[in-house]
């Protein structure tokens, strides 16, 4: 289903990621369409757990933002807002270094709903893993 208008531009989706979480983990968008986002994201100091390892919580914070990024860019701005709601991880393989790249794609987009399935895959193209986002989609309150 078609989601993201294809006015947008990758430059006006980097002022999306600058002075929040995806600046800080180095998550980079670098390509989307009408219903894709992906991006890159390093395997290093800030992105690993104790053991060397990619943190999980660093994969998940990944899902989530393609996810939101990518129902934020369908909602009516003026209007609406959304948050995502849920969350679900299955980690599947371990990553020393390198970039992992996440490619989220909207399975389902409701009036109020958006779901996303996000693959994340290691610099040989091998499934790292596999996650779903929920977001719900929020009126604005006038404030």
């Amino acid at each position: 289903k078609t989601m993201i208008p294809t006015s947008i531009t990758l430059e006006q989706i980097e002022k999306l990621c600058k002075n929040n979480l995806l600046e800080h983990l180095d998550i980079k968008i670098d390509k989307f369409g009408e219903n894709f986002i992906e991006a890159t994201m390093p395997v290093d100091h800030r992105t690993i757990q104790p053991a060397g390892l990619l943190h999980g919580g660093a994969t998940a914070a990944l899902i989530e933002s393609l996810g939101s990024i990518g129902s934020a860019l369908a909602v009516h701005h003026l209007n609406q807002n959304i948050v995502g709601i849920e969350i679900n991880v299955n980690h599947l393989r371990g990553v020393k270094s390198g970039r992992v790249r996440g490619r989220a794609e909207i399975i389902h987009a409701g009036k109020t709903t958006h779901v996303w399935q996000v693959n994340v895959t290691d610099e040989q193209d091998k499934l790292v893993a596999t996650g779903r986002l929920t977001v719900l989609i929020i009126e604005k309150r006038d404030h």
